[in-house]
């Protein structure tokens, strides 16, 4: 099937015993789970995913109050990620809030040639991307046509008891920092960056139109330039490709701009496995083979001159993903609510 999965997490050893030392012990409402390069080969033959391009989720090293330990952090966390095995490639961590140190870090593992982009927090310490004042970061990324893949953190101010910010929080974070960046004029501003919002953008397909005339009537531009800055965004269908969400999506975004993502290992196997059928039952034909691969390809051009790499499960193995994918497509269609 030869999936590209944007949306692909790590956690090293050592970054989880930062965490630890530091008192962190989840992520938006879940535990860390257990991490290792075998084990996300071993998902990635399961769902069919030849390229997974990795990254670390919040908090990134926000965590850290000393400027210089949080840069020394990201370069390893960047380092450790392009020694990985060939079928991964990776989103380098940057040091927010220290935008001057953030900018280095990008121009380093951009300059080399290791990383696919950098990923970025929707927001850090309450201080969203779209605020100004982060130019120097911008122009940086922007010099280098580099892509940014946004990820959601936990929102600023308390959280709601019963509501863990994966389940819900996540998705209006995410729509507050696409907000932000149109409202501002950030992706006009900057139009080489290349945009990749997590979670088929939160809530954005959904509310687009709704927020393009709140911005109209804030800033003065017009609804439908505002619209196209959101259509210019490139969405990942982590946990969003639905039978509710998809459409929705895929009624608003570019073709082109669709990509495929797992959320592993945040998002557990079956879940994956739930959502990854969601596409296989959604979209037909030249539609599903840009989300599955030929969209990340044109986005990331090594990966489309790059031989692909073919899956190291054992034949055994192979049949029992091939059974797993079967057994889950047919859960999938049974626990659909059926239309009266």
């Amino acid at each position: 099937m030869n999936r590209i999965d944007v949306h692909h997490h790590l956690i090293p050893s050592f970054y989880r015993e930062a965490l630890r030392d530091t008192g962190v012990a989840e992520a938006g409402g879940r535990a860390w789970p257990d991490w290792s390069s075998e084990a996300a080969v071993e998902l990635m033959d399961l769902l069919g995913i030849t390229t997974a391009i990795v990254s670390i989720s919040m908090p990134g090293t926000s965590f850290l109050k000393d400027a210089d330990d949080a840069v020394a952090l990201a370069q390893k966390l960047n380092d450790f990620s392009a020694g990985l095995p060939d079928r991964f490639g990776y989103f380098a961590t940057l040091p927010v809030p220290d935008l001057a140190g953030s900018a280095r870090e990008a121009a380093r593992v951009l300059d080399n040639g290791t990383a696919d982009g950098v990923v970025l927090l929707a927001n850090t310490h309450g201080e969203y991307l779209g605020a100004e004042g982060r130019d120097e970061l911008w122009r940086a990324l922007d010099e280098r046509g580099a892509v940014v893949f946004i990820h959601p953190a936990e929102l600023p101010g308390p959280e709601v008891v019963g509501v863990p910010a994966f389940a819900a929080d996540f998705l209006l974070d995410t729509t507050r920092a696409a907000y932000l960046l149109v409202r501002n004029g950030i992706v006009r501003k900057y139009p080489n960056i290349r945009f990749i919002l997590g979670h088929a953008g939160g809530m954005v397909p959904y509310a687009s139109h709704r927020m393009a005339f709140a911005i109209s009537a804030d800033t003065g531009a017009s609804v439908l330039d505002v619209l196209d800055d959101f259509r210019g965004f490139y969405f990942d269908t982590a946990l969003s490709s639905s039978p509710a969400a998809l459409p929705s999506l895929l009624a608003f975004a570019q073709p082109e701009r669709v990509l495929f993502g797992s959320d592993w290992p945040f998002a557990p196997d079956v879940a994956g496995q739930y959502f990854a059928a969601g596409l296989d039952e959604g979209v037909d034909g030249s539609q599903l083979a840009g989300i599955n691969h030929a969209n990340a390809q044109a986005l990331f051009p090594r990966l489309a001159t790059t031989r692909a790499i073919k899956p190291t499960a054992s034949p055994v193995a192979r049949i029992r993903h091939t059974a797993h994918r079967v057994a889950v497509r047919g859960l999938f269609k049974l626990v659909q609510p059926q239309k009266k």
